[in-house]
């Protein structure tokens, strides 16, 4: 690469503008006052890179973060190395990249990142997943968790929830199975072995009728299982403690009825 193509220059901070294809969304305001503290105190340690695309106007390809913490400190210049040598295309991979290399992005906004690059640039999976150093079938499985409504992606956010949570839920048949799915996970506080469980319970319970449930039938299941769930919960703790302890079970047809037989010696 030539000294032409590459530059590390002190640009304007009005001079940048953001990357279209920054993929992530929400940036942690306390985090932010920490690094602009610091950067009154030191200045910008690393140089943000961005790629001139006019006369005075740089296109931001990684630094956002120093950007935004720069302002907030006052700054009136940043330094930044200027890459000419990259279009578009390669701008907006690099920005999801440099993202992934600093762990700064959430399951969502990783995936909304794949997919936009992917409709914009025409690029293939496996295109996308040779470029960020991925494989296809990681890539393939990130764009999936993009089917699930707003909503549940918005919860699975709110409540700390997971990939492997997203993915379990995609299991289901149909949204509303999924919202109720959420529901019950987020009340119980369900890890993900539990939520993978929970999930195949009602995926068994559906096929196992030879004519489609309706939904009503669906939610008293989820409710008589999750309660059942709990009482097995309590006496596998109990167990460990007293081995003589008991637990029945037996499908009365109207209800289920639970015996449980903890000795008092």
């Amino acid at each position: 690469m030539s000294n032409a193509e590459k530059r590390v220059l002190e640009i304007t901070i009005d001079s940048v503008i953001s990357n279209p294809y920054q993929p992530r969304r929400s940036f942690s305001q306390a985090s932010l006052q920490e690094l602009s503290q610091s950067i009154k105190a030191y200045g910008v340690l690393q140089p943000i890179s961005v790629r001139q695309i006019g006369e005075g106007k740089y296109e931001l390809i990684a630094g956002e973060r120093r950007v935004k913490a720069a302002k907030l400190a006052k700054l009136e210049t940043i330094p930044a190395i200027v890459n000419n040598q990259f279009n578009d295309k390669d701008s907006a991979v690099l920005a999801i990249i440099e993202n992934l290399q600093r762990e700064d992005l959430n399951f969502i906004e990783e995936a909304q990142g794949y997919a936009n690059l992917i409709e914009d640039h025409g690029l293939t999976q496996q295109e996308l997943a040779i470029r960020i150093g991925k494989n296809q079938s990681t890539v393939a499985n990130k764009l999936r968790i993009l089917r699930l409504k707003d909503e549940i992606k918005q919860k699975l956010l709110e409540h700390n929830l997971t990939e492997r949570h997203a993915r379990a839920l995609l299991k289901l048949p149909d949204d509303e199975l999924r919202a109720l799915a959420i529901d019950k996970i987020i009340k119980n506080d369900y890890n993900v072995k539990k939520t993978e469980e929970f999930i195949q319970m009602m995926i068994e319970e559906i096929t196992a009728e030879k004519e489609p449930k309706s939904k009503q039938k669906i939610k008293s299941f989820m409710n008589y299982k999750i309660y059942i769930n709990t009482i097995k919960q309590a006496y596998e703790a109990i167990k460990d403690k007293q081995e003589r302890a008991e637990f029945k079970q037996v499908d009365k047809g109207d209800f289920i009825e639970v015996t449980l037989k903890i000795p008092k010696g």
